[in-house]
């Protein structure tokens, strides 16, 4: 990839890659930047490595070594910071999703002190104390998303008004079953402040429901992420993911069979991309919004101006 010619895919939650997983209390800083090497290599040219909910001596650790090797190995024009989804999260089953509730904390202002290379945190809205975390997080120029909840519309609303300014893996996080009405999907639909993150992997949203986003929020409203988790870029298997025993089935679903989730995906930001441009529901300059500029935009990072198409995927995709 050659950044000063053309642009390619912005990733906002890419929780491993290559068989790295961000969140191992084994990471080292040659694994991360290979792995950080190999998502760029793919495709991708702006990118959040994500933390998941973990132990706070995790946090500590990881964190320290993912800036050596972002400050190592030369991966600033890459690597704007780290996203944290969780540990400030709802821990109820379903919502809590291959998440250890176990890890599940109270919103906590000091990390926001203590860690200043976070870009973007993940929060719950339905958790006591998080308005005034948001509006701390907001202030200090932090991404503030909101995910893995059972938020009603009014807390959305709250939120977003806070400073909290996306909602995080949209459709995903949430209970199987949910009441018809009073529920996170209609709520998050219905707030107009909040952009929408979308994995759109063909395995953890059907097309309709693709679609109906896209047509409430529209194109300026939504971002493509691939949520990829360490068994991306590799082949079907059992792996070890956030804990639990995951399968990648030969058709790219990364699932834990006996908790019956989604374990992030398999995929990376250009075959998100490529699956959604298959829908035939946006036009090429649709398309190049959601897979780049509204990221770069949540991020305060002006695209550049260029005429040259993303890489990392068909010409069909983006002209």
């Amino acid at each position: 990839m050659n950044e000063t010619n053309a642009p390619s895919w912005v990733d906002l939650q890419v929780n491993g890659y290559a068989g790295v997983d961000f969140s191992s209390p084994a990471l080292t800083v040659d694994a991360f930047a290979r792995a950080a090497r190999a998502v760029i290599d793919a495709g991708t040219g702006v990118f959040l490595p994500t933390l998941i909910t973990s132990p706070p001596d995790l946090y500590e650790r990881n964190m320290a070594v993912i800036e050596e090797a972002v400050k190592r190995h030369n991966l600033q024009p890459h690597i704007p910071g780290v996203h944290w989804e969780g540990p400030f999260i709802s821990s109820e089953p379903g919502a809590v999703g291959c998440h250890n509730p176990a890890h599940v904390l109270p919103p906590d202002v000091s990390v926001l002190d203590r860690f200043s290379f976070i870009r973007m945190i993940t929060v719950a809205a339905d958790r006591p104390g998080v308005t005034d975390f948001i509006r701390q997080a907001a202030a200090r120029g932090v991404v503030v998303a909101l995910g893995h909840q059972m938020a009603t519309y009014e807390q959305l609303c709250v939120a977003a008004e806070a400073g909290a300014t996306c909602l995080t893996h949209f459709g995903n996080g949430i209970p199987n079953m949910i009441p018809r009405h009073k529920n996170p999907l209609w709520s998050g639909l219905a707030c107009d402040a909040l952009s929408t993150m979308l994995i759109t992997d063909g395995h953890h949203l059907p097309p309709e429901v693709i679609k109906t986003v896209l047509r409430v929020k529209t194109a300026a409203n939504v971002i493509v992420t691939s949520d990829s988790s360490s068994p991306a870029g590799c082949p079907p298997g059992v792996y070890n993911v956030f804990g639990d025993q995951a399968v990648l089935e030969p058709d790219g679903k990364l699932h834990n069979p006996s908790k019956g989730c989604l374990c992030g995906s398999a995929a990376t930001m250009a075959a998100c991309m490529t699956h959604l441009s298959s829908l035939n529901l946006l036009t090429a300059a649709e398309l190049r919004q959601v897979g780049y500029e509204n990221a770069r935009r949540l991020l305060k990072q002006q695209p550049r101006t260029t005429s040259h198409p993303p890489q990392g995927t068909a010409n069909a995709v983006v002209q």
